[in-house]
């Protein structure tokens, strides 16, 4: 049952839509959502865009995946006008050249559209504004001499030179029932009021909000998704020929109840299992029964099997699960020697099951830096569990 309320946003770098989800069911209304994936916006116009009517489009804006540079450029005047009529803004650009987890570069390109992420917060002069990056957002990078300046302290700087009071602090998405330890910074500013009590009253309000769901605030992988084991039994791949894809066993957990509320699907979407050869399945069965669990493979292990990949890490079934990334192979079950499939990422970074995730499944090479296939969708996202109970405590704040 998703509550309305009068409140409208606006979602910018909106990805596959996780923080969208995650405001849809906390009552918001969406207008347009800027996304610059084709693969991505696929996902979250096929489910928040046509299933469930969400965002009431303007005529202006096609429907389609848009650079935020290029809708600076071609709409300005479109923007302006909104202002006074949008009472949020939300979404924060690209990680990567941020990330800690990846090649932390200070020149990489897509760094510098928060420059265009400011341009379009001073067009449109919405009343509340959600920022979200990576915890790395936080930390300067370091000069010859020094570190400079955090972007955190920059964006903040020029959202305060434009009216707004802003707070950022560093939110552990694990301690909100997500069963996974995902840490990112998060910003909140407003036009009138006090940006602090949003971190006071989502603190507050997370054991009322997760009890009424029937979760608890800690959640291990395993509570997440035990109904999803290939043990549970498999079907070939109507879309995929040569794979297997797995199937539901009754739920398990409280949390595999709540993620599966208004789901009527007899299969999982995007359940689909990776074609291992043998030599991979017996590398896997070695990991899981010699190496330490939620922690990358010790050296002598990465030498026995000549791995030169950086991380491997057999997952706890009785923790929560590391923080995703967009890879993959970096992850193995916690039971069966394979890595993940995309529905049991989702499930981790708490995806509805009906909600349906489209494109190829993965990719590589050059076009590693072009596409957003599910894999990268579901890594890259916001958990909706945690955008939920944020627009909860938002229309709050602007009540």
């Amino acid at each position: 049952m998703v509550k309305q309320s009068k409140f409208t946003y606006i979602d910018i770098f909106a990805g596959c839509g996780g923080l969208s989800l995650g405001l849809y069911k906390s009552g918001w209304h969406g207008l347009f959502a800027i996304e610059k994936s084709p693969m991505a916006f696929e996902t979250l116009k096929h489910n928040l865009i046509e299933k469930k009517k969400h965002f009431k489009w303007p005529i202006w804006l096609p429907q389609t995946s848009h650079d935020i540079n290029e809708v600076l450029v071609n709409y300005e005047k479109e923007l302006e006008k909104l202002r006074g009529k949008v009472d949020m803004v939300v979404g924060g650009p690209p990680c990567q050249g941020f990330s800690l987890a990846g090649r932390r570069n200070e020149g990489d390109s897509r760094n510098k559209l928060i420059d265009s992420y400011i341009k379009f917060i001073s067009l449109v002069k919405p009343k509340m504004i959600f920022f979200e990056n990576v915890k790395g957002f936080t930390i300067g990078f370091k000069n010859k001499k020094s570190k400079g300046t955090a972007y955190s302290i920059y964006v903040q700087k020029k959202l305060k030179e434009i009216g707004y009071g802003v707070e950022g602090r560093i939110i552990d998405f694990s301690k909100f029932g997500v069963p996974q330890k995902r840490k990112r910074f998060i910003l909140v500013g407003l036009k009138s009021g006090d940006p602090k009590e949003f971190f006071e009253l989502i603190v507050n309000n997370k054991v009322s909000f997760l009890k009424k769901k029937g979760l608890k605030a800690n959640n291990s992988v395993k509570s997440a998704i035990s109904d999803l084991e290939r043990i549970n039994g498999e079907i070939s791949s109507i879309s995929y020929k040569k794979f297997k894809e797995g199937i539901y066993s009754k739920p398990k957990t409280n949390y595999q109840k709540y993620i599966k509320t208004d789901c009527d699907y007899n299969f999982p979407d995007s359940h689909r299992f990776a074609n291992h050869n043998k030599k991979t399945i017996n590398k896997f069965n070695y990991i899981l029964t010699n190496c330490s669990r939620n922690k990358t493979i010790n050296e002598s292990t990465k030498d026995k099997f000549k791995l030169k990949k950086r991380c491997t890490i057999p997952l706890d079934m009785n923790q929560k699960s590391p923080t995703l990334t967009t890879l993959p192979d970096d992850y193995i079950h916690y039971s069966e020697p394979r890595i993940l499939t995309v529905r049991e990422y989702a499930r981790i970074q708490t995806f509805d099951d009906w909600f349906e995730f489209r494109e190829k499944y993965t990719t590589g090479g050059k076009l590693r830096k072009i596409e957003v296939p599910r894999y990268t969708q579901v890594g890259n996202a916001i958990p909706p569990l945690f955008g939920e109970q944020a627009g909860l405590i938002l229309a709050q704040l602007l009540k």
